[in-house]
């Protein structure tokens, strides 16, 4: 069990999933019988389905194939769910259409989670899944399943297929790929692009011998990644993207394709300190601004908060609902900072003459 996810809990839900606490208390939690959120209900289920006893395990997977609509509505579409917990709530609800929907629109679902059920789910939800590009070139299992899925149109499926192969995916054993890319390309052979797996492996080797080298060498070998990750297909700089270490990201995250800049973003490697950097970023796609500020982990982080209002590429929608949340130093800071739309200026005076009353 993870004891990482049951300390996100409230602690009035600790004993339902602590083993050592008599099995009634964990069997009621099993059966949603005490007071929790949509999202800590559904965490208490994940964490009771590894309950050493087999009559609470057995219950917490009874419950999750038949979630309450009050629970799944709230907690499959929350994105700041935790991601084990989304993606294994996907395998017990895959026969409800309603509820993968939720799950194929929330970003923190995992890609291989709907990848087991992108090949069977009905037409509605293959179309959504279909529609998330990203997706497509993040997980090619996602992308194989969508293929095999007899429920998706023909149309939507040479649809993915022509843009998986203009994205640089060639998987010639897979008959749908294969006529994409004869659609698109002809007959000519495309030249093999650089892997992100291929590149990956080398920078492990070179790890050791950077912590060695001078400053220049090191620069040398920055200027290098550059031009070889330049020359890669979209689908792998994705991958690099989400799988890369810093260095990568940040040259990723400069990318002129937003899907290669969302991949950097949503990685899980990503730290806070990158997030707040970002924030302040008057190069990024303006789609990053967007995603941060849509992300509630990231916006508890107050200086992400004043990045973003400072920020000019902020837009100004978006700034002027984090403006309230300034603490009053940065609020005069704001008045006259030129580099923020006029609005956003009187938003944060409006709000000093309010505090002066």
């Amino acid at each position: 069990m993870s004891s990482t996810l049951a300390s996100r809990l409230p602690p009035t839900l600790h004993k339902h999933v602590d083993a050592s606490t008599p099995p009634p208390l964990r069997m009621m939690a099993a059966r949603l019988l005490v007071p929790a959120s949509p999202t800590d209900a559904l965490t208490l289920l994940y964490l009771l389905a590894q309950d050493p006893d087999e009559g609470v395990r057995d219950q917490a997977v009874e419950t999750a194939r038949n979630l309450p609509d009050k629970i799944a509505a709230a907690a499959l579409r929350d994105a700041d769910a935790p991601r084990e917990v989304l993606g294994w709530i996907v395998d017990h609800v895959a026969e409800s259409e309603r509820y993968l929907e939720l799950l194929a629109l929330n970003s923190s679902t995992p890609d291989e989670a709907l990848a087991r059920v992108a090949s069977r789910c009905g037409r509605k939800v293959a179309e959504l899944l279909a529609q998330n590009q990203l997706r497509l070139l993040r997980c090619e299992e996602y992308l194989l399943g969508l293929l095999e899925n007899p429920n998706l149109s023909a149309a939507v499926r040479d649809g993915i297929a022509d843009f998986a192969v203009r994205s640089g995916i060639r998987r010639d054993e897979v008959p749908a790929l294969r006529e994409a890319f004869r659609r698109v390309f002809g007959e000519a052979p495309a030249e093999k692009a650089e892997t992100a797996e291929e590149l990956l492996a080398e920078a492990h080797e070179e790890l050791a011998a950077d912590r060695e080298e001078g400053e220049e060498l090191q620069e040398e070998r920055r200027e290098t990644l550059a031009r070889r990750i330049l020359k890669m297909s979209v689908a792998e700089k994705i991958k690099l993207a989400t799988l890369g270490n810093k260095e990568a990201r940040t040259l990723l995250l400069r990318d002129t394709n937003k899907l290669v800049c969302l991949a950097a973003l949503q990685s899980p490697r990503i730290t806070e300190s990158e997030i707040v950097a970002l924030s302040q970023s008057r190069t990024v796609h303006e789609e990053v601004i967007r995603e941060i500020a849509t992300n509630r982990e990231w916006l508890k982080l107050y200086q992400v908060k004043v990045n973003l209002v400072k920020n000019p590429k902020t837009p100004p929608g978006i700034a002027l609902r984090l403006v309230p949340h300034l603490r009053e130093k940065d609020l005069k800071d704001l008045r006259t900072n030129k580099n923020v739309p006029h609005v956003v200026q009187a938003a944060a005076r409006s709000i000093l003459i309010k505090k002066q009353r």
